[in-house]
């Protein structure tokens, strides 16, 4: 076995942070001294600037990536008796914010990709479906090309999930910019992630983004005067300065974020046991995660058992991973009410017993990646 003196994390933000902690003290401290905290010229201007470099012409901060969901469903009017499709293999966020809006998730199963079934949507389109929410997961972009021909087909809106995905791109084009509505999180582990929790979403429908400014102002155009029930969900300036700095570095850091993908690639698709993730042609990933899949043990896959025992051994070898996700939505128990039942969505149920996150930064070194590349084959040897 071999014994590490090191440990690799699965992810490292201070690292990132040390590289820039001039610019970003100088930042947050004229914010303090401005007195502004909440809106105002910095949010504005960052605001501008995501809206830019998405090729958008509307976007509209609020203060968290599930916020960004939820305030997108409100601005198209979708809720009760309405029915939203999704992927079941995703963060509860996606399907939460279908359910606080009062609509019904309907879960579909995902292909090699990790990414929603396309055949599979189609064929859950129902009279009560107003909607199509495309998780672009793991930094992968879904076919956006297919997708919105199904959509548009149909009437359909399309609400992209770019949570994990920003600066990706499909047939030249931002994710984010192609559906209806893109969403965005600035979670500290995100390809562009703050000190804290954001988000954004963007549009090119100045109606939509105008009805989401007033949503995310407590239903009000005009202080005190409240046209509906909206909510609290701004992205403070603190936030809007530390992004606005970090958006200027993020191609740089997608850049090498692919750089590692391809090493990775390299020597884990000679390792017995081990599928290394899919990407389509046609598009262009920014892998906020590099996920795969140990196929090894059963006759149909992994057990979770045994992923997680290579997991540990990984761990002794001092090389953190993590898992996403370990439980498929359709089988949360929160969605018990559905009548989904084991077996229905098999393939992301079987994912979710195989897949294993190894380690993903933009500061990852190649000694680091070859750690985790000799522990694996160590572990599967």
């Amino acid at each position: 076995m071999i014994q590490s003196v090191n440990s690799v994390p699965a992810f490292d933000i201070k690292q990132q942070y040390s590289t820039l902690e001039a610019e970003v003290s100088a930042a947050v401290l004229e914010v303090l001294a401005s007195g502004r905290y909440i809106g105002g010229p910095l949010v504005e201007g960052f605001e501008k600037q995501f809206a830019a470099y998405h090729g958008v012409t509307e976007c509209v901060a609020c203060n968290s990536g599930t916020d960004a969901l939820f305030l997108a469903l409100r601005a198209l009017n979708i809720g009760a008796g309405d029915e939203v499709i999704t992927t079941t293999f995703t963060f509860i966020a996606t399907a939460e914010v279908i359910s606080a809006v009062g609509a019904k998730p309907v879960f579909v199963d995902i292909d090699d990709t990790f990414n929603i079934d396309l055949q599979q949507v189609a064929a859950a389109i129902t009279p009560k479906t107003k909607a199509i929410i495309p998780v672009h997961l793991f930094g992968q972009p879904v076919d956006m090309t297919a997708l919105m021909a199904i959509a548009q087909s149909h009437n359909l809106a399309v609400i992209e999930d770019c949570a994990q995905s920003t600066g990706a791109s499909w047939g030249g084009q931002k994710v984010g910019s192609i559906g209806h509505i893109g969403c965005f999180s600035f979670y500290p582990t995100k390809n562009l992630g703050g000190c804290g929790d954001g988000g954004a979403i963007t549009t090119n429908d100045p109606a939509i983004a105008s009805q989401l400014r007033v949503l995310r102002e407590h239903g009000s155009k005009v202080r005190y005067i409240h046209e509906e029930i909206g909510v609290n969900s701004r992205l403070d300036a603190i936030q809007a300065a530390i992004l606005e700095i970090k958006l200027r570095y993020l191609d740089n850091w997608n850049e090498r974020r692919r750089a590692i993908a391809a090493y990775y690639h390299q020597f884990l698709s000679q390792v017995s046991g081990i599928i290394i993730p899919q990407e389509l042609a046609g598009g262009v990933g920014v892998w906020n995660q590099y996920t795969i899949r140990i196929s090894g043990e059963g006759r149909n896959g992994a057990t979770a058992k045994y992923r997680d025992s290579i997991r540990q051994q990984l761990q002794e070898r001092g090389v953190s991973s993590m898992v996403y996700y370990p439980l498929p939505l359709h089988l949360q128990p929160i969605y018990q009410n559905l009548g989904y039942q084991p077996g229905s969505l098999p393939k992301a149920e079987q994912i979710c017993h195989e897949v294993i996150s190894l380690p993903m930064f933009p500061e990852l070194t190649q000694a680091q990646q070859d750690q985790v590349i000799y522990a694996l084959k160590d572990c599967l040897g």
